[in-house]
C-alpha cells in the first residue's frame, strides 16, 4: 500500500483537521470496477468460482469485481478466449487495465500468471477444481499424502476407522498416492526428509505384494509413523520385511519415481489432497461431500481415532 506523506507547515492545531479531511476523502473514494470472468466446470461442483479467491484478488488489486461466469464450452466459442488452457477449472480471467497490469507485472514476469491482449489469466489457483482432460476413474478416491505428514496420516486413519466401523462404501475404492520430488541430479526429495520417501517406497511395495495387508500395516505404523521400527510394524501385520527390502533399491525406487511423475502431472503438493475419479481435486471438506465419504468431515471424531484435520503439510 502506498504511503502518503503530508508535509504540514500550519500550526499544530490544524493537524487534526487535515487528518480528518484526509480520512473522509479515503472513505468516500470509490474502487474501480473491473471485469472478472470465471470459466467454470459444467460437470462438477468443485470447478466453480471460489468466493475466497475472488475476494482475495479484489483486495490485492484494490478493485470492485464485476463477476461473469461461463462454461468451458462458452469460453471456447469466444474468439478472445478460445485458445487458453482450460485443462484445470476454474480459470480466472481479469480484464486488463493499466492499474491491474502494473499490480500484476511482477507475477507475470515470474511466470505465476499469464496475460493475453485483454486479460490477466490465472490458472490452477484453487485447492479444488476439475482436470478436464484427465481420464476418468469411476468410483476411485486417491489420497495424496506424505507418509510422515501428520495431516496425511490423519486422513489415512479416517479411512482405517471407517473400514473398521463398516462406514466405508463397498462400491468405492481408495488408493494412497505419494507426494515426492525427483530429478536425475539430486534424486528424491520429500518435505520431512529422506526417512519419509524411504517409507513411501516400503508402502508402495507392500501395496503391490501384500495389497490385502496395506491398511493393517498403516493402522500399526501410523501409531508412531516416524519410528525407525517399520520392520516391527510389518511383522505385526504379517508382512515379510526381507521380501520388501530386497526390492527396495530396484523396483521400489522405480515405483516412487512413477509417484513423483503422477503428483507432478496433477500439480499436487499439499498433503493430504484428494482426487475423485481421476478428475476432481478436493480438500477434506469437499471430499466429505462425495457420496459415501462423509467420514472425512474435518474435525469429526470417531471413537478413539483422531479428528480429521482441516490443515495440510
Amino acid at each position: 500500500m502506498k504511503k502518503i506523506v503530508v508535509i504540514c507547515i500550519c500550526t499544530l492545531l490544524a493537524i487534526p483537521v487535515l487528518a480528518a479531511q484526509n480520512t473522509k476523502k479515503k472513505s468516500t473514494a470509490k474502487k474501480a470496477k473491473v471485469d472478472f470472468v470465471v470459466v467454470e466446470s459444467g460437470e462438477y461442483a468443485a470447478g466453480k468460482e471460489d468466493a475466497g479467491l475472488t475476494a482475495g484478488l479484489s483486495s490485492f488489486l484494490g478493485v470492485e469485481p464485476v463477476v461473469k461466469k461461463m462454461t468451458q464450452l462458452q469460453a471456447l466459442q469466444d474468439p478472445a478466449l478460445a485458445n487458453l488452457d482450460y485443462s484445470f477449472l476454474p480459470v480466472y480471467l481479469i480484464k486488463k487495465t493499466d492499474a491491474v497490469r502494473k499490480k500484476m507485472e511482477p507475477h507475470i514476469q515470474r511466470g505465476y500468471v499469464q496475460e493475453t491482449a485483454d486479460y490477466i489469466v490465472l490458472t490452477h489457483q484453487t485447492r479444488t477444481g476439475v482436470y478436464t482432460n484427465a481420464q476418468a476413474k469411476p468410483g476411485v478416491m486417491e489420497i495424496f499424502v506424505m507418509s510422515q505428514c501428520p495431516y496425511g496420516v490423519m486422513a489415512e486413519n479416517a479411512v482405517i476407522e471407517a473400514k473398521k466401523n463398516g462406514e466405508f462404501p463397498q462400491d468405492k475404492i481408495v488408493k494412497i498416492r505419494y507426494i515426492v520430488s525427483y530429478d536425475n541430479a539430486n534424486g528424491f526429495s520429500s518435505m520431512h526428509g529422506s526417512g519419509e520417501w524411504e517409507e513411501d517406497v516400503r508402502q508402495l511395495l507392500i501395496a503391490k505384494y501384500y495389497p490385502s495387508k496395506l491398511w493393517q500395516y498403516l493402522s500399526i505404523r501410523n501409531k508412531d509413523y516416524r519410528s525407525s521400527r517399520w520392520d516391527k510394524a510389518m511383522k505385526e501385520a504379517g508382512i515379510n520385511p526381507n521380501k520388501i527390502m530386497k526390492k527396495f533399491d530396484t523396483e521400489g525406487l522405480e515405483l516412487l519415481k512413477a509417484e513423483a511423475e503422477y503428483s507432478k502431472k496433477y500439480g499436487i503438493s499439499a498433503s493430504p489432497t484428494f482426487l475423485w475419479e481421476g478428475k476432481v481435486q478436493l480438500d477434506f471438506g469437499t471430499a466429505a461431500q462425495i457420496d459415501g465419504f462423509s467420514f472425512l468431515v474435518p474435525n469429526r471424531t470417531r471413537g478413539n481415532a483422531q479428528a480429521a484435520p482441516a490443515g495440510n503439510c
